[in-house]
């Protein structure tokens, strides 16, 4: 459990510098990538990695499910499961308690009928799925066009979200799993967002004088 404790240390000096707001929390998730050749010293595949599909195409791996915080983009929580376990399972695990809203793509749609979810005092503000948003604004009426405004604004709050995976995938180059199973894989993972976590708050560090 040590880089999940030096998670818990970063994000605790973060929080001391007044970065998290914990007013609302954005959550989300993403799929890495494993080896699904069975040429290997095992001549399987990794037990804990599944394969799911996501639009035309299948993927073999993981998924990191983080909670941010929505005003600094910083990752409060993270879970990890297969490829196939579906998002709006692990909602509950990425909420820290003491928000009051919770933002989320059309994949956490139902999150709130969730019996892990019930005693949640919040305020769920999850997306539209997209090919309703699409008729509404193929209607052109003005109903439609406020509730396209509405999504839109969603839409930036949880860009917070891409910001974290950005550093993960583009600047680190996590994109695959490194290690067999999820345990070290998801150590690794705690590390790599404390990291992301530093640069992140860089932008709102005040400026030395």
């Amino acid at each position: 459990d040590l880089t999940q404790q030096i998670f818990a240390v970063v994000n605790h000096q973060l929080a001391n510098q007044g970065m998290y707001i914990k007013e609302g929390t954005v959550v989300d998730a993403t799929i890495i990538a494993a080896p699904s050749s069975t040429k290997n010293k095992h001549k399987t595949r990794d037990p804990d990695m599944h394969s799911t599909k996501k639009g035309n195409q299948y993927y073999f791996g993981m998924k990191a499910h983080i909670g941010v915080d929505a005003a600094s983009g910083l990752v409060h929580t993270l879970s990890t499961t297969a490829a196939n376990v579906h998002d709006v399972t692990q909602t509950h695990a990425l909420l820290h308690g003491e928000e009051q809203k919770v933002y989320g793509d059309s994949g956490y749609l139902g999150a709130d009928k969730r019996e892990e979810n019930k005693d949640k005092d919040v305020e769920w503000v999850i997306a539209m799925r997209h090919g309703k948003r699409r008729k509404l604004r193929a209607n052109g009426t003005k109903e439609g066009q406020l509730i396209d405004k509405i999504e839109t604004v969603k839409s930036q709050i949880r860009s917070k979200v891409e910001h974290p995976f950005y550093w993960l995938k583009v600047q680190f180059g996590h994109r695959k799993a490194r290690y067999r199973g999820l345990e070290k894989n998801t150590a690794q993972l705690y590390s790599l967002f404390a990291l992301a976590n530093l640069f992140l708050s860089r932008r709102c560090m005040p400026k030395a004088g």
